[in-house]
């Protein structure tokens, strides 16, 4: 189930944003950046319409996804 991330409060997109970047582990790009500098490329793709966030009821977790054209 597709969540709109304007549905969620600060907090909670800020929860699942940090979520998501903690989970992926190790970089493997050619830069370096900081947790915060994460946070708002990912705000960034979600107001872009590039990723949504889906809520899987089985696990009860939320996925940042690419959207699917």
């Amino acid at each position: 189930m597709e969540i709109p991330y304007k549905d969620l409060s600060d907090d909670a997109l800020q929860a699942i944003i940090e979520e998501f970047i903690t989970r992926e582990g190790t970089e493997y790009g050619a830069h370096e950046y900081s947790l915060q500098q994460k946070i708002e490329q990912i705000k960034a793709q979600l107001q872009l319409g590039k990723i949504v966030i889906n809520y899987d009821v089985d696990s009860q977790s939320c996925h940042l996804q690419s959207k699917l054209s």
